[in-house]
């Protein structure tokens, strides 16, 4: 049911959305548009932009006041911008959306009744289907494999249609609601990955402390997908997935788990790198291993932070993840059935 936004500006809404911009003109209009058609009323949404030139998000605000425009003067990545907004930010939940993606009018709604039915679940994903294509699925909660390759659940494979929630891995930052305290005690996204990884990084640490992720196959949005990156194997996306997936393995990894698995790690990392060299695109993630490599110490350095106040044990990551290869290499759905650690309140 929707909710209607309160009469009194002061009053903090419900739920803050952030919108982190960098040259999404051709797209900004449709997210917000969509966001503004939103059944359940009581939020705000922020823009965050990271330096464009383009104008559009300083267009958007102009044409609506209600919006709240955080101008940064330099691109701080997707990583930064979210920390950014998350901390203006006045709601107890914070959603997260991509400015290429256009959210269903119950999306918000959606997510919302499940925090309310799950109060021991802090942390939401939703169905995200391809723009170009809605009968396929541009992800349904993100999977952990067992070689630390982490991958949008269902990317590109057909739409399965309404299901049952259930536990996936983490979710994807592009359309994703989380506790906006426990987004802020985790530290937020780790601005050292400026983008790429950042949201499989921070489900991985929530799953260290104890925390869940449900996915909401009702919660709905139409994705374009890295349309301000130049696309899921441009040269920027390729190099920072490269090395934001070293770094997060090493960081997040217990230690059983870590010497376990860091064989598959550099087997999957050379299978993958002789594919990309059938494809002659060897540039872009060489360059990203050789940074990912020579960042190596101050992951080690993190990940002695990371381990320090973790409360899960390696067999408990272990079963989160998948470990049949052909999960990995066929990108499918991985969603567990939702554990009794709490029965839904309605």
């Amino acid at each position: 049911m929707a909710r209607r936004a309160p009469k009194d500006k002061s009053l903090a809404p419900a739920v803050s959305v952030v919108v982190v911009t960098y040259q999404s003109g051709p797209t900004l209009e449709l997210c917000l548009a969509a966001l503004k058609a939103q059944t359940f009323r009581d939020l705000e949404v922020i823009l965050v932009d990271n330096a464009s030139s383009d104008g559009a998000a300083q267009a958007a605000a102009t044409a609506d006041p209600a919006l709240r425009l955080i101008a940064n003067r330099e691109n701080r990545g997707f990583a930064g911008g979210v920390n950014d907004g998350v901390r203006a930010a006045r709601g107890r939940w914070i959603a997260l959306i991509n400015p290429d993606a256009y959210a269903e009018p119950d999306w918000l709604a959606r997510l919302m009744d499940a925090a309310r039915a799950y109060p021991d679940v802090r942390a939401f994903a939703s169905r995200q289907l391809m723009a170009q294509d809605p009968t396929r699925l541009d992800g349904l909660g993100d999977v952990m494999s067992a070689a630390g390759f982490p991958f949008r659940g269902g990317y590109r494979a057909r739409d399965p249609g309404r299901r049952e929630l259930g536990e996936v891995f983490s979710a994807c930052g592009g359309a994703m609601l989380i506790d906006r305290r426990l987004f802020l005690g985790m530290g937020g996204f780790d601005e050292r990955l400026f983008c790429y990884c950042e949201d499989v990084d921070l489900g991985y640490r929530l799953r260290l402390v104890g925390e869940r992720t449900l996915v909401i196959p009702d919660a709905v949005v139409r994705h374009e997908g890295s349309a301000s990156t130049g696309g899921p194997r441009s040269d920027f996306a390729v190099f920072h997935g490269t090395r934001n997936r070293l770094w997060v393995f090493v960081k997040d990894t217990p230690p059983l788990l870590f010497w376990l698995t860091a064989p598959l790690h550099v087997a999957t990392t050379a299978l993958l790198f002789a594919r990309h060299a059938t494809r002659g695109e060897l540039g872009a993630p060489w360059r990203g291993l050789k940074a990912g490599l020579a960042g190596l110490p101050e992951a080690f350095a993190a990940r002695r932070a990371t381990q320090a106040g973790r409360k899960s044990g390696s067999l408990e990551i272990a079963r989160a993840m998948t470990w049949n290869p052909l999960d990995l290499f066929l990108r499918r759905v991985v969603i567990r059935r939702l554990k009794p650690l709490g029965r839904p309140t309605r």
